[in-house]
């Protein structure tokens, strides 16, 4: 029995010395797995705070991943966007490939940055990068003071890119300066992309068991590929996230709102307010917004509603707009030329919100000072003729109605009368005139 006890004693040391060692050999291999992993995403369209997001996104649900790869399509966009775009690729822990791709996309202006910013620059044949010249919104010129000084901001920043990740740092200089692009080709010979690839099959193919300068070696074997779509979240944010959207739908919230509390019950309008000025809160947390300007827009509304209230022969009204224009020119941060609210849409859109304002501040006002037509205290103050005689009880005809009328003295039929109260739908009447004229 002592025996038996001793090999008991030795085989439960065993048992657990080998299931301790099983897990750490099984631990690397289940950590490997969940390394194995590729996330691709498609990136298309103007830079902007969705696409910001969505970059954002994209990188943190990649983490732990082998790579992340960001299919790159843009025109160029938001300079805001862009270096919080390139700020988080450089701190993300794991490597990202840009990808200029299909065939005839192109990385432009602000998407010139976010390419030299990648771990790995990459295009697809008949691509091209380049023209990263600072514009306006809508592509309008810049004045000359602005302009000098964008451009030299751009240029130190991409100059920095291009040091950081060992790029063509003259290149990188006259693409802000002198608007230059280049295809693929030119591209890789001028040391601007790191490589050239037929499709995401031949990228990943040449990208396997490429050093990551701080990140370690690729390893893309067998790895697993997932594509990040964009969410809804994100789909929305890159409609409403352009400054002239988001203003149009600020203002469309405010009148809905006010049209809604001016006359109760109308819903509809409320309802639109409503959904719109929850879009646009939506929109202004991504975007440089400047609180003065919206403070303005706010006291523009305060002015419209007490135009309603107080008699002041136009000044209120008057005092809002000015108020409202002042507003929407301080409600982006316009250092930036990109932020700033077209011409073309401010000034329509403020004319129709400033007229709608005025114009429903009048009805209301209009409603409140009129004098009653309907019911009891439509007829008091009115006058009509005597049908039949008052002693002190008779009948008169007033509005085309017969009504039992009483008086203080008597009242010859065919008289004429005022109505001085009512009671119980008996009026009280006085004569016009004491002659009986």
């Amino acid at each position: 029995m002592v025996h038996s006890t001793g090999r008991l004693n030795i085989g439960i040391p065993v048992m657990v010395f080998a299931i301790w060692i099983g897990l750490f050999l099984l631990s690397p291999v289940s950590a490997r797995a969940a390394e194995g992993r590729i996330y691709i995403m498609k990136v298309s369209g103007a830079i902007s705070p969705g696409i910001d997001d969505f970059i954002e996104r994209g990188i943190e649900e990649a983490s732990g991943a082998v790579c992340l790869i960001i299919e790159l399509d843009t025109p160029g966009g938001l300079a805001e966007s862009m270096r919080r775009i390139v700020m988080k690729i450089y701190a993300s822990k794991i490597p990202v490939i840009v990808y200029v791709s299909p065939s005839g996309a192109r990385a432009a202006s602000a998407g010139v940055m976010i390419t030299m910013a990648a771990d790995v620059a990459a295009m697809a044949p008949g691509t091209s990068i380049g023209a990263a010249s600072p514009v306006g919104m809508g592509g309008k010129e810049i004045d000359k003071t602005m302009s000098k000084k964008i451009v030299n901001d751009m240029v130190a920043f991409v100059k920095g890119i291009a040091k950081k990740r060992g790029r063509n740092i003259t290149w990188a200089e006259r693409a802000v300066r002198e608007s230059v692009s280049v295809t693929e080709t030119e591209a890789l010979k001028k040391n601007i992309i790191d490589l050239v690839a037929e499709n995401i099959d031949d990228l990943i193919v040449k990208l396997d068991s490429r050093q990551i300068q701080g990140k370690g070696r690729l390893d893309l074997k067998g790895a697993k590929i997932i594509r990040l779509e964009e969410g809804l979240r994100t789909k929305v944010l890159k409609t409403i996230s352009n400054p002239n959207i988001a203003y149009i739908l600020l203002l469309i919230g405010l009148a809905g709102l006010y049209f809604e509390f001016s006359h109760p019950g109308a819903i509809f309008p409320g309802v639109v307010g409503g959904i719109s000025l929850i879009l646009a809160f939506f929109a202004l947390q991504t975007l440089p917004v400047n609180y003065a300007g919206f403070l303005l827009i706010i006291v523009a509304i305060i002015l419209f509603i007490m135009e309603m209230k107080i008699t002041s022969y136009g000044l209120l009204s008057i005092s809002g707009i000015v108020c409202l224009l002042l507003g929407s020119l301080m409600l982006f941060d316009r250092t930036s030329p990109s932020m700033r609210i077209s011409l073309e849409v401010l000034i329509p859109t403020l004319l129709l919100i400033s007229g709608f304002f005025v114009v429903v501040a009048g009805l209301v006002f209009r409603s409140q000072t009129a004098v009653p037509r309907t019911g009891a205290a439509g007829i008091v103050g009115e006058t009509g003729i005597i049908k039949k005689a008052t002693d002190p009880e008779g009948k008169v005809l007033i509005h085309g109605e017969l009504w039992q009328a009483v008086s203080k003295e008597p009242i010859a039929e065919g008289r004429r009368v005022r109505a001085v109260n009512i009671s119980n739908l008996v009026l009280e009447v006085e004569p016009v005139d004491k002659n009986g004229v």
